[in-house]
């Protein structure tokens, strides 16, 4: 399951980037590298990256015992 982790991880910092690079110059790098926002590459990354959030939101807890992780108090 670290394997999944990781690439959820990395495709959530490939969608993390593409938004920022959108709202601050409206640049979509997925979509000049696919061939636009309709081309079927663009949408295969999109879709991948939307169900990596949702793993990532449904799993936190299990993903934070698999890596020995405890979340911090806030004070």
């Amino acid at each position: 399951m670290k394997i999944v982790d990781i690439v959820v991880a990395s495709l959530l910092v490939i969608g993390g980037l593409n938004w920022g690079l959108w709202g601050l110059f409206e640049f979509d790098l997925v979509a000049a590298i696919f061939g636009g926002q309709t081309a079927i590459g663009a949408k295969v990354i999109y879709t991948l990256v939307g169900i990596a959030a949702i793993y990532q939101v449904l799993s936190l807890k299990a993903i934070q015992r698999r890596w020995n992780v405890r979340p911090a108090i806030a004070a």
